[in-house]
C-alpha cells in the first residue's frame, strides 16, 4: 500500500520531537526516483482553517486513531527506507482534493 498514491504512512517527524507523524503520499511511479523516495504532505492533529480534515469516509482501507488534518502546504520528500508503517489508503477523490490544494500553494492554477 505504501507504494500507492493516497497511502497514509508513518514517516519521520521532521517538524516536532515525535517518533513519527502521518503523511499522505501524492506522487506516483512517474516520480524521477520512485524506486527510492516519494512526495508527501504532512498530517497533524492541529486544526487549522486551511487544513483538510480526514474522516472515516476518506479512507478505503485503514484509518487514523485521532482527528487528523492534512496540511497541503507542508510538502516533503521521504525515502522509502524511512517509512515506518502504513495507516491506510485514501479514496482517489480525497487524494485528488489534497493534490489540487497542494498545487495551489505551489502557484499552479
Amino acid at each position: 500500500m505504501t507504494d500507492e498514491r493516497g497511502a497514509v504512512v508513518k514517516g519521520p517527524d521532521l517538524f516536532a520531537d515525535n517518533e513519527f507523524r502521518p503523511y499522505v503520499r501524492l506522487s506516483d511511479d512517474t516520480h524521477p526516483f520512485a524506486d527510492e523516495e516519494a512526495v508527501y504532505v504532512a498530517a497533524t492533529t492541529t486544526r487549522r482553517s486551511a487544513a483538510i480534515p480526514l474522516t472515516e469516509s476518506d479512507f478505503v482501507a485503514g484509518g487514523l486513531p485521532r482527528e487528523t488534518y492534512v496540511n497541503p502546504w507542508t510538502v516533503v520528500t521521504i525515502r522509502h527506507a524511512d517509512i515506518r508503517g502504513e495507516e491506510g489508503q485514501l479514496t482517489d477523490e480525497t487524494t485528488e482534493a489534497i493534490a489540487r490544494a497542494t498545487a495551489g500553494y505551489l502557484g499552479v492554477r
